[in-house]
């Protein structure tokens, strides 16, 4: 495809020779791998140095960059840039395949136009599976549960019963959503189940990860907001909510009844305590262990010691501003003393 062709497609400025409108871009790649032919891109500054040598035909930038002998398209969001050409490049729509012979799918379900079922696949009673939605080999889907349109459930994914999947949802291999909440009453010696007969609402443009288990409400839902997305191995307990597009990285644990806003960033291995409420466009640390209500903010840190050691020193921690300022006040005041000492 021509340059030009491209540059109309993203709204870019070529900077370059005139001749520059007619290079012809063949593929995408990083910095490092990009040949001849290849667009690549720049995200900031800092990875200007990384184009010495680069033999890639176009860079994509946010501002010119001086010096450099590759043609550059100017855009406002590189990465955003980068990003839609590699779904113009590589992501090509695929025609439906139907409901496959081997896929048991009852004849009570309600399945929509251009679905895709793959082999193995086990489609309850009171399912309903939108238009266009792929679902790959060995998923189940429980009683009640209802996908919506142009989502891609990818294989050995389980939605359990009354499971709502809004659309345009992914989820990803060996995620289980709907399973059950980790609810016990301790009672004459013994934990006691206490039954999770709520269910899970999964709403519009989510994407969820690898292993990632969202357990069902003990009564209610649990809700996950739209274009909130969750990557590999997170845990989501019972009637968790979680508001609209946030990210949830890897290993993060999310205990129950947990309310977190829009647009909220936890790192990677946060554990996050049960009935605790995270405030939209919070940004949380990796390792950050979070409890009770947290404002709006960037918070990090956790560490483990003996509950009353930690709970003195946190009491403590919070003071320490203002200790540092008495004891600075008091270094002065010492100071002051020793000019004021006779010899």
């Amino acid at each position: 495809m021509k340059l030009k062709k491209l540059a109309s497609l993203l709204k870019g400025e070529i900077i370059g020779p005139p001749q520059a409108d007619n290079i012809e871009i063949t593929g995408v790649s990083g910095i490092k791998e990009a040949q001849e032919g290849d667009i690549t891109f720049i995200s900031a500054q800092r990875f200007v140095k990384d184009l010495s040598g680069c033999r890639a035909s176009c860079v994509i930038v946010k501002e010119p960059i001086a010096d450099i002998d590759i043609t550059q398209l100017k855009v406002s969001n590189p990465y955003f840039a980068f990003a839609k050409l590699l779904e113009h490049f590589y992501i090509k729509p695929q025609k439906p395949l139907g409901i496959s012979k081997d896929a048991i799918v009852s004849d009570k379900a309600r399945i929509g136009k251009d679905v895709s079922i793959l082999p193995f696949s086990y489609i309850s009673d009171t399912v309903s599976v939108g238009d266009r939605t792929v679902i790959h080999p060995y998923v189940f889907i429980g009683d009640d549960t209802a996908v919506g349109e142009d989502c891609l459930i990818y294989p050995n994914v389980t939605l359990r019963e009354n499971v709502k999947i809004g659309n345009r949802v992914i989820i990803h291999s060996g995620s289980v959503i709907g399973s059950d909440g980790f609810g016990y009453v301790f009672e004459k010696g013994r934990h006691y189940k206490i039954p999770q007969v709520g269910g899970v609402i999964i709403e519009d443009d989510v994407e969820i990860g690898s292993n990632v288990s969202i357990d069902r409400a003990t009564t209610g839902n649990t809700i996950i907001g739209k274009g909130t997305k969750i990557d590999n191995l997170v845990q989501i307990a019972h009637n968790v909510k979680i508001g609209n597009n946030s990210i949830i990285i890897a290993q993060v644990g999310i205990g129950g009844s947990t309310e977190i806003g829009d647009f909220v960033t936890i790192a990677g291995q946060v554990g996050v305590s049960d009935h605790a409420k995270i405030e939209s466009e919070t940004m949380i640390g990796a390792q950050s262990g979070v409890m009770g209500h947290v404002t709006k903010g960037v918070y990090s840190g956790t560490f483990a010691i003996p509950h009353r050691d930690w709970l003195k020193a946190q009491a403590i921690f919070t003071k320490l501003p203002e200790l540092n300022k008495k004891i600075k006040e008091l270094e002065e005041k010492i100071k002051d003393l020793e000019r004021r000492k006779p010899e």
